[in-house]
């Protein structure tokens, strides 16, 4: 099953940007927090890059993120 441009990782990536943009950061304010280009946090929130689990909770946890609900996300969500 290919899941890179599947419904449930674009879900995951809007609730990524939706995230960073509730907490008032920029792309490359995030990118300094994950300690990566602004590009990073771009690609990864329209898709182009899609995070492992252990990727998705260190990216959450660096920006201040509740990665559970995230999961949650896709887990209640399913098509």
């Amino acid at each position: 099953m290919k899941t890179l441009y599947s419904p449930a990782s674009e879900k995951i990536s809007q609730w990524l940007r939706h995230q960073r943009e509730l907490k008032g950061l920029t792309m490359r304010q995030a990118g300094e927090l994950l300690k990566k280009p602004h590009s990073f946090v771009g690609k990864t929130e329209i898709g182009q890059r899609r995070l492992d689990v252990v990727e998705f909770v260190w990216y959450c946890d660096c920006l201040g993120f509740d990665a559970v609900e995230g999961l949650n996300e896709i887990i209640n969500h399913r098509d």
